[in-house]
């Protein structure tokens, strides 16, 4: 493999206006993001071509902001990051309006289905519902595929100028083994560029276009075009995905196109009677913790890249083409610091300016971390506060889910205090849920989850979309449940208010003593319980709820956070 030419500011030739930390920081980013999460800092030094001090300094301001976690000598892409993502999937709206078509599609026909927009020449998948099988897709919300090796790619070829054409040979001249696309496996390319504009004109004809094992052996799709009722243009293509042990791609279109057009016809209809979005709130404050991060940290924060990204933030539902003094107002940066910003992403293919002198984000924000945190699950997003926790308060603390019963619970992650007499419950042990405090915080809020019931109102005791196991996402899109279980066992559910808790005193084995508190998704419903596990010679009962619950209750908030960040636009398993 030919060695990649690092990226650096020099070599991009941006304007004289350009934020160079915020061009650097975006290298950064959209290194880890291709490194699948994670990057040692020396590797960042070598793929960016920065210097040492300052991949150092863009870490530090990362780690800062909440988007990475310095681990060691590690960078690893944090969940929080994934606001720059939902800002633009906000802005688009289309998730929020058709992912539940596509959701119901995927049930009806047991395979996968997802929703894609053009990025220049390539596509970039906005939703994803996915199958469980041994068999199945890698793709994740934010993956960039040329469009040529896709389905969807000859539909927004169709609308193509002669400078995209031009874009896209030369892209394929310049790179022949499609390297620039980190989520296809590197491949000659086997068919000439006439074949692709062939198979353009045939979408254009057609209204649908098939992918017969263009991307790998044994995988084919079949893609209809959504458009916009306004302009008549397409919004996103709509596709399914199967593989040859299922479908032929000849059967694909005669079994399944039909149905895939029946559900495009819906969701056309769904964006024809949308209401226009009501603007949410604007991110507030972020100059003033940007400057207080500054005068905290010194010149280890860089103030210009932390400042740089908040742009990104500002846009949302209702807020998909902004101006620059709506920036400005939004973000609370003088209008000179979010103009050179803006240039920035602009040259970067983060923005796009339009003809009436706004700024709307491109589907490139997706390229910064989103990809490989749209598959997170909740133990990976509790497991680094977990151990924060651990070593603030010397003792071991759990991750429990209630099983699909509702009489036990399951501990789906842990991390372990280092202790001669230590508590031993590994991930996957199943307790009685009325005898451990993680189940008597569960069970008091059972009624909103129903032990991993249903998830989408629709009375079969699944979850839309994934038979995936229970998961936490779109949650704006489900409501919580009615009804509460009562609590089971005495003293199940202490410290009504804000903070509830449950402690066991030494119930499920003799001197064993826990405390939990809920966690909770977008919609107040309790998925899981954090506990931490002490032995009965270390701490009272009242010790545990005056010097271990607070540290609790704060640590459950920030994996809440998180949890809140990574399932607006993506489902975030439970286990």
């Amino acid at each position: 493999m030919p060695a990649k030419t690092p990226t650096t500011p020099a070599t991009e030739n941006p304007p004289a206006e350009a934020v160079t930390p915020l061009i650097r920081g975006v290298a950064v980013l959209r290194e880890l993001t291709t490194a699948g999460g994670t990057m040692s800092l020396s590797a960042l030094e070598r793929a960016t071509g920065l210097a040492r001090s300052t991949v150092d300094r863009i870490a530090a301001t990362l780690a800062r902001m909440g988007y990475v976690r310095l681990d060691g000598r590690d960078a690893v892409l944090a969940p929080p990051v994934m606001e720059l993502g939902n800002a633009y999937l906000a802005a688009l709206r289309l998730p929020a309006l058709l992912s539940a078509r596509a959701d119901a599609l995927a049930d009806e026909l047991d395979e996968s289905v997802s929703l894609a927009v053009a990025d220049r020449d390539g596509i970039r998948f906005i939703h994803q519902a996915t199958r469980r099988r041994a068999m199945s897709l890698s793709f994740r919300i934010g993956d960039l595929l040329p469009a040529e090796r896709t389905a969807p790619g000859p539909l927004f070829a169709t609308e193509w100028t002669d400078a995209d054409w031009t874009h896209w040979r030369t892209r394929r001249t310049t790179d022949p083994q499609d390297r620039t696309f980190p989520a296809v496996p590197p491949a000659p390319h086997t068919t000439p560029d006439e074949d692709f504009v062939r198979r353009t004109e045939r979408a254009g004809a057609d209204g649908w276009s098939l992918d017969d094992q263009l991307i790998e052996p044994g995988l084919v799709a079949v893609s209809v075009p959504v458009r916009d009722p306004r302009t008549g243009r397409i919004a996103c293509v709509a596709n399914v995905v199967s593989h040859t042990s299922r479908h032929t791609a000849a059967d694909l279109r005669d079994t399944l196109l039909p149905r895939l057009a029946t559900a495009v016809a819906a969701m056309e209809e769904d964006l024809r009677q949308a209401p226009p979005p009501e603007p949410g709130p604007p991110p507030a404050g972020l100059a003033l913790w940007t400057g207080a991060s500054k005068q905290e940290l010194g010149r280890e924060f860089v103030e210009s890249l932390a400042r740089g990204l908040t742009v990104l933030t500002a846009f949302g539902e209702g807020r998909a083409a902004l101006t620059l003094t709506e920036v400005a107002r939004a973000t609370g940066l003088a209008r000179a610091t979010a103009r050179r910003a803006l240039i920035t992403y602009d040259h970067l293919g983060l923005v796009t300016p339009t003809s009436d002198r706004t700024f709307t984000p491109t589907p490139q924000v997706l390229s910064l971390g989103f990809p490989p945190l749209s598959r997170t699950s909740l133990p990976h997003i509790a497991t680094p506060h977990m151990t924060a926790l651990t070593a603030h308060l010397h003792e071991s603390t759990s991750l429990a889910i209630l099983t699909e019963t509702g009489e036990e619970i399951q501990y789906t992650a842990r991390v372990a205090a280092r202790h001669v007499m230590s508590v031993d419950l590994g991930i996957g042990t199943r307790a009685p849920a009325t005898r451990t405090s993680a189940g008597r915080v569960l069970l008091g809020d059972a009624g909103s989850w129903g032990g991993g019931g249903d998830m989408d109102g629709d009375g079969d005791g699944h979850g839309a979309a994934d038979r995936d196991g229970d998961s936490v996402g779109a949650a704006d899109r489900h409501g919580a449940g009615t009804g509460d279980r009562p609590a089971t066992g005495a003293g199940a559910v202490a410290g009504a208010g804000p903070s509830p808790y449950a402690l066991t005193d030494e119930e499920l084995e003799d001197g064993l003593r826990t405390i939990a508190v809920p966690v909770r998704d977008r919609t107040g419903r309790t998925v899981a319980a954090l506990n931490v596990a002490t032995h009965a010679a270390r701490r009272t009962p009242q010790e545990c709820v005056q010097d271990i619950l607070p540290a609790l209750t704060a640590t459950a908030s920030y994996i809440e956070t998180d949890l809140h960040v990574a399932s607006r636009f993506t489902r975030v398993p439970l286990t």
